[in-house]
């Protein structure tokens, strides 16, 4: 399926675009099934925030109209909506007048195997190192380049993902999945003020996990406490959950508490 560009099919953007030349605007990965997406509303809450923590003016309405559109078009695929501060002269100044642009792109569903989500995976131990940046943390920005770097590091295809830290040890987050350890049937996910992203499965486990009677804390978590974990597991918005069965010298069973929030997000999971 073609790209939008500004609600018009489009292959091509400005090459004085400033999504391309600072990798200034932001980002959302959405799944699609039956032209429908069922985080839609929290990945429009996460791109609202980010359009505001980066004074970028956007219309939402009519974001949320050609994005409906174009959903039920694809029908099946992840849909890729990036919106960037338009066009501007050479320097970082903002320009005036700023023109965002919306752009959305479409891919298939990705096919994992069946055996990531039922039997677990295996975690990279990345060496990349996070920068903190608060400004920026917990936002889909355009800016991936630690990510890239990262998933440079392994080709195996043993590891399913790769698991980031910061400059002081501290675990933030995966490649592109989120993280949670599970102790005493509570579960914790480390904070992401500093580095990393608020993914918005992460966001929907909070909610339903709540819920269901199953604490959530966040806050720092280091290596040490993940050696202490009764079990691990991984989650984005478009595969779900998948056990953590094993991390450098440290390995899990796949737990109750995961099995019972895989059971919990279902509806959102492709069968």
């Amino acid at each position: 399926m073609q790209a939008w560009v500004n609600g018009q099919p489009a292959d091509s953007i400005a090459v004085a675009d400033r999504g391309l030349a600072y990798g200034d605007g932001l980002f959302e990965t959405i799944k699609v099934r039956d032209g429908a997406a069922a985080l839609l509303e929290r990945h429009l809450a996460r791109l609202s925030q980010g359009c505001q923590r980066l004074s970028l003016s956007c219309d939402m309405q009519l974001l949320r109209h050609e994005l409906h559109a174009y959903m039920q078009q694809l029908g099946d695929g992840v849909c890729k909506l990036i919106v960037t501060r338009g066009s501007g002269q050479r320097g970082y100044a903002l320009p005036d007048p700023c023109v965002p642009q919306r752009i959305l792109q479409a891919s298939p569903l990705p096919r994992w195997p069946s055996a990531y989500a039922q039997d677990g995976i295996q975690l990279f131990s990345c060496q990349l190192r996070l920068s903190e940046q608060p400004l920026l943390a917990g936002l889909k920005h355009l800016n991936r380049l630690e990510q890239v770097l990262a998933r440079a590091e392994w080709s195996d295809p043993t590891y399913a993902e790769g698991l980031l830290l910061d400059a002081q040890q501290r675990i933030v987050d995966c490649v592109f999945s989120n993280i949670f350890i599970v102790q005493q049937q509570r579960l914790f996910t480390p904070t992401v003020h500093r580095a990393g992203v608020a993914g918005v499965m992460r966001a929907e486990l909070f909610a339903r996990a709540t819920a269901a009677g199953i604490a959530v804390v966040e806050q720092d978590i280091t290596l040490a406490q993940l050696e202490r974990a009764d079990e691990v597991f991984t989650c984005n918005s478009v595969y779900g959950i998948w056990p953590v069965r094993s991390y450098a010298q440290l390995s899990w069973s796949v737990g109750p508490v995961t099995r019972r929030l895989q059971t919990l997000i279902k509806d959102l999971v492709d069968e």
